[in-house]
């Protein structure tokens, strides 16, 4: 293979490789966008795209099909031998170069890459330290550089890791034709880091921003008193969701954030029937090792583990992620809680947050990596990156859409996904329309009280004129004259700060990035306070007052709104949807789940404009799945 195969375009000669080499049907479609980006013009991409998604293939395939040999760099030892191993066994030359290894076989295989033996050669950021292994990659074709795990170069990233500063410097001395950045979880901010510090932005760049929904991920986030109550949720969501302990269905991540922790949790699951084991960074290399290794063999069940276990692993049967303390950031959470169901079959996530962990999460943001003083705006950065996670705690919206969001992929925005618990009580609390338009009423109201603030004052200035109250700061302000004054006076503050926090999480809110954040008004929250539509939102659990034909009882409070549609249709969308289900090899809930169905069998949408209107439909749904759905709704299917 050579440079002349990818720039002439040979489809077909792709397709047969990729079934050949790598035992593969097809590209995603995201593959094929970035393959083709990295290998014509301009050659450098930068793919976002979740763990376990595919991202390796988008620079294996390139360098197996082109002359001289990528370089790869990778954070972790036992992913490059797992890689290196797949490789070899298909064919394709490939090796790796780490402290690990003995003297002479490191030797050895300098000097094969220096004759061109190897078609990508993976190495740790580390090595970029060593002048001579620079020299030595000056000295070779050097057919791309691909740096795996990008987000580690951002001092903003969830991960970072200074030798990933040495890149850089690497790009500029060797000038390769083609670089490609890979990352799991990176926010607009850590993206535009992650360009920069590889020096860039003087060039354009193929951005492929991709598969961030999982819907077949229950996800859910629970307030809890403190450790005791963290603990029994713990063990209660691993044997609601894995069984009996001695048969689990799968197997189970637990995070805590301090080794104590992890220790002492994994010990209680012990002493109750889990096949469970502690994971830290303070364990020896080879107790690290034979956890990792047996969890993933399937002959450990249940990792109780800090933030330094996951990276790497690939099990496509985890079914439980439990979150027994919250992590550092909404980057940290997604890139650990979207280690479950990768496989696609249906898998939860569990975030429990008390108010003695946001106290100890305060203490780590402002500790440094030895325990010494943090740098004052390290510290501060810190800390807004846990008050978005504390957001997402707060959310009124579905936390899927919430997520998808906060990432950027507006393209595969949900519209719900229907069963994370915010949905789930969405469904159960808007028993009629009538209370829908309740709820809809009080959040615009707060999205008033927000506008008619114009950025004089902060949350808690806000909910104290929402509430009517009189002081000198509201008259300072002039809150006391203004319409809005007093439209949530029967509501406690803390209640309405909430509504507030509510509104921040679903994106109709902003905070103004000054020294001291005002709340703000966000497009879309302009668009959701002068729309008419029903707003999908729920209202803060305290002091919630009971709304009509509410659930009263477990049973009831599952049970969805009544709807009136054609019960004919329905079956033909439903049989439909489990069909498309059944070829893709999903749960029928990642088409479409039952209530979306209901809609249209109510409604009966003629286009995709129109589909957008139904619950549960985004963008991605309806580009993948509409066409399908309207065919059935014309009756031509």
């Amino acid at each position: 293979m050579d440079d002349s195969l990818s720039t002439r375009g040979d489809g077909d000669a792709r397709e047969r490789m990729l079934r050949e080499r790598f035992g593969l049907s097809a590209f995603r479609p995201w593959q094929r966008e970035a393959i083709d980006a990295l290998l014509g013009d301009p050659g450098r991409v930068l793919v976002v795209a979740p763990t376990g998604g595919g991202k390796s293939l988008t620079y294996q395939f390139p360098a197996a099909l082109l002359d001289g040999t990528a370089l790869v760099i990778s954070p972790l030892v036992a992913l490059m031998e797992d890689q290196v191993q797949a490789l070899t066994a298909r064919g394709i030359p490939a090796t790796y170069l780490a402290a690990t290894l003995d003297p002479e076989v490191r030797r050895a295989r300098m000097r094969d890459l220096r004759a061109g033996r190897f078609k990508l050669v993976y190495v740790a950021p580390e090595r970029l330290g060593y002048d001579g292994f620079v020299d030595l990659c000056a000295q070779i074709r050097i057919s791309m550089v691909a740096i795996d795990e990008a987000h580690c170069i951002s001092m903003w990233g969830h991960d970072f890791r200074p030798d990933y500063l040495r890149i850089g410097d690497l790009l500029e001395r060797l000038r390769p034709s083609r670089v490609l950045a890979c990352t799991a979880t990176a926010t607009p901010d850590v993206r535009r880091e992650i360009l920069e510090r590889l020096g860039l932005t003087e060039q354009p760049v193929k951005v492929v921003l991709r598969g961030f929904a999982r819907p077949n991920l229950h996800l859910a986030a629970r307030a809890v008193e403190g450790p005791t109550e963290s603990r029994a949720l713990v063990r209660h969501e691993l044997a609601r969701v894995l069984g009996d302990p001695s048969r689990p269905r799968g197997g189970g991540i637990v995070y805590a954030a301090t080794r104590k922790n992890a220790e002492a949790l994994a010990e209680d699951l012990r002493k109750r029937g889990w096949n469970s084991a502690p994971y830290h960074a303070g364990l020896d290399a080879e107790t690290r090792s034979s956890v990792s290794s047996r969890f993933a063999k399937r002959s450990l069940d249940v990792v109780v583990a800090t933030n330094a276990f996951g990276m790497g692993i690939d099990r496509p049967d985890i079914r439980v992620v439990v979150h027994h303390q919250p992590p550092a950031s909404i980057e940290s959470y997604y890139q650990e809680v979207g280690r479950a169901g990768r496989d696609g079959a249906e898998a939860h996530g569990m975030l429990l947050c008390a108010g003695n962990d946001i106290a100890l999460r305060r203490r780590l943001c402002h500790m440094g990596a030895e325990g010494e003083p943090a740098d004052p705006q390290v510290a501060a950065r810190a800390w807004r990156m846990f008050r978005d996670l504390l957001r997402y705690l707060d959310a009124g919206t579905c936390r899927h859409d919430f997520m998808l969001r906060y990432f950027g992929d507006e393209h595969e925005i949900l519209g719900g996904c229907g069963h994370c618990d915010i949905c789930v009580a969405l469904d159960a609390d808007g028993a009629e329309e009538s209370d829908r338009a309740e709820v809809s009423t009080v959040v615009r109201m707060a999205l008033a009280g927000v506008a008619r603030a114009d950025q004089r004052a902060g949350v808690q200035s806000v909910a104290e004129m929402l509430r009517g109250v009189t002081n000198a700061r509201t008259e300072r302000f002039g809150f006391t004259k203004l319409s809005t004054f007093g439209l949530l006076k029967d509501r406690s503050h803390e209640w309405i700060v909430a509504l507030l926090r509510g509104t921040l999480a679903a994106g109709w809110v902003d905070l103004t990035p000054t020294e001291h954040p005002v709340p703000v008004l966000t497009r879309a929250g302009w668009e959701a306070m002068r729309s008419k539509d029903p707003l999908r939102f729920r209202l803060p659990r305290t002091e919630r007052r009971r709304v009509r034909g509410a659930a009263t009882s477990p049973a009831a409070a599952s049970a969805k709104p009544a709807l009136s549609f054609d019960a004919a249709l329905f079956e033909r969308l439903r049989a439909h949807r489990n069909e498309v289900a059944r070829q893709k090899g999903f749960p029928a809930y990642v088409v479409a789940f039952d209530r979306s169905l209901q809609e249209m069998a109510a409604r009966r949408p003629r286009t995709a404009a129109e589909l957008a209107g139904i619950t549960g439909l985004g963008p991605a749904r309806i580009e993948t799945y509409g066409d399908g759905f309207l065919a059935v709704l014309r009756g031509d299917r």
